[in-house]
């Protein structure tokens, strides 16, 4: 059997000795979890970043392994990512990147705040702050009723009201003061005036077929149809990006056609 030089022997010593330090300090209770530091949040309340970590006072900080909490976390719906990090003594320090709106997306009576990705992340009262300056897409989908908060829409739906919501009036040479986007089972996406006067209805979209890519020349064909004829027009209907036609305005009674 071979012996130990008295290097090797040191070795070993110091690498038992090393291990008994880390089992040492896994069953003392001095690094035990006390309290986690949470950034101040926009759309997630404290208490439930406290429950996504999940874990017990007490619990030992050289035992935990930190990144099943920072996934709990970024699975929150405001919350675009997270990470969590031990402070000794008795601390989990949590850092957060919350989501951004970039529309707002009415069904019925709830109105959610949609970041880049699709998501659903937030509920906002209709005419609440964080809503102003949003495009806001008023759908009325019978299958949308099941959209809840942390639901992602669906890419094609998201492409098109993208497209849409940023289109100011000057884009299609309207005098209206606004633009007002809605989508239906019947007519799928429809672009009105505030105050009310045309809608162009832009119609459905999928994935291959008919896809969001239609849009711009849509928009383009549109302003050609309001162009000069634009108060006397009721609807525009879309077909595509070269075919369009328009219904005009009923002519009041007591005035020539």
């Amino acid at each position: 059997m071979p012996r130990f030089t008295p290097a090797r022997a040191g070795a070993l010593l110091g690498i038992l000795a090393s291990l008994g330090s880390i089992y040492g300090l896994a069953a003392t209770p001095a690094f035990t979890y006390m309290r986690a530091e949470i950034p101040q949040l926009r759309w997630t309340p404290r208490d439930a970043v406290e429950a996504a970590i999940g874990i017990p006072t007490g619990t030992n900080l050289f035992r935990l392994t930190v990144e099943p909490l920072a996934d709990r976390i970024s699975a929150l719906p405001g919350v675009a990512d997270a990470t969590v990090v031990v402070s000794l003594p008795d601390t989990l320090v949590v850092g957060v990147t919350e989501r951004e709106a970039i529309l707002a997306w009415s069904v019925g009576e709830a109105r959610f705040l949609v970041d880049r990705d699709g998501v659903l992340f937030a509920v906002a009262e209709p005419g609440a702050v964080t809503v102003a300056g949003l495009p806001v897409i008023d759908d009325a989908r019978a299958a949308s009723t099941e959209l809840a908060l942390g639901r992602t829409l669906n890419p094609v739906d998201l492409d098109a009201a993208r497209r849409l919501g940023s289109l100011v009036p000057t884009d299609v040479g309207s005098v209206a003061d606004a633009l007002l986007v809605t989508v239906s089972d019947a007519n799928g996406f429809v672009v009105g005036t505030s105050p009310a006067s045309w809608v162009a209805v832009f119609g459905l979209y999928t994935p291959s077929l008919r896809t969001p890519d239609l849009i711009p020349g849509q928009v383009r064909l549109l302003r050609s149809l309001l162009d000069g004829r634009e108060s006397g027009i009721a609807e525009v209907i879309l077909a595509d990006a070269d075919n369009g036609t328009f219904i005009p305005r009923p002519t009041p009674k007591g005035q020539p056609p």
